[in-house]
């Protein structure tokens, strides 16, 4: 928006009158900044009691009307907006709950932009990534060299290349509506709690699962 005040300080009071005079072919907003400046001069119009009342509704309605066209037309880019889980959202849920959890989110949104190939190469890369990180705990655990936090770390690259390779490449936008990621994570932190209970009440699978580990530890 013009700056009429700085524009009318600059003129002389000829002029300023000018635009007083001439009031009809002018801005409202220039008309009312040279009444202004002419009252700070210390020389106000003859005109501006007759003038200013309609000058500063006519402004006043501009204004409404300006603000109200730029309101609809960031609603109207919002809804043309898709709707994604936020590579916030994908971290979160990868760290807290799985990493193929983290990838099914990161899919969705890949689907949703119509990235089909994209969704393949990131199942392609999650198998591969998945069955060397089992490989290498399994060489850490007969190494003794295994630990909580150790798991963690493991995952680590793999969530950052979901965020730094994957997103910039296959989904390409950080301007999307924000999906509730709340209502996800409490279904996986269901399942997986859910899913490690059943196992712990399981007698056959507990004493699997502690032979198993046995067997790593010996070897």
């Amino acid at each position: 928006m013009e700056d009429y005040a700085a524009k009318m300080a600059l003129k002389p009071d000829a002029a300023l009158r000018e635009y007083v005079a001439g009031h009809a072919q002018y801005r409202e907003e220039a008309v009312l900044a040279a009444l202004d400046e002419l009252r700070r001069r210390g020389q106000p119009a003859p005109e501006d009691a007759a003038l200013r009342p309609a000058l500063e509704a006519t402004v006043q309605q501009q204004a409404a009307a300006t603000q109200a066209a730029r309101e609809a037309t960031t609603e109207t880019a919002e809804e043309d907006l898709p709707p994604l889980y936020s590579p916030a959202s994908i971290v979160v849920i990868s760290a807290v709950v799985s990493v193929i959890a983290g990838a099914f989110l990161l899919g969705i949104n890949m689907y949703k932009l119509k990235r089909g190939s994209a969704i393949v190469g990131l199942v392609s890369f999650v198998l591969v990534y998945l069955i060397g990180e089992a490989l290498l705990l399994r060489f850490l655990v007969t190494q003794h060299l295994f630990s909580p936090m150790m798991a963690f770390l493991l995952d680590l690259p793999l969530i950052l290349a979901y965020i730094w390779w994957f997103w910039p490449r296959y989904v390409g936008t950080y301007q999307f509506q924000p999906r509730n990621w709340l209502l996800p994570l409490g279904i996986c932190l269901l399942l997986k709690f859910g899913l490690a209970y059943l196992l712990l009440l399981n007698p056959t699978v507990a004493q699997l699962m502690k032979q198993q580990m046995e067997q790593l530890q010996q070897q």
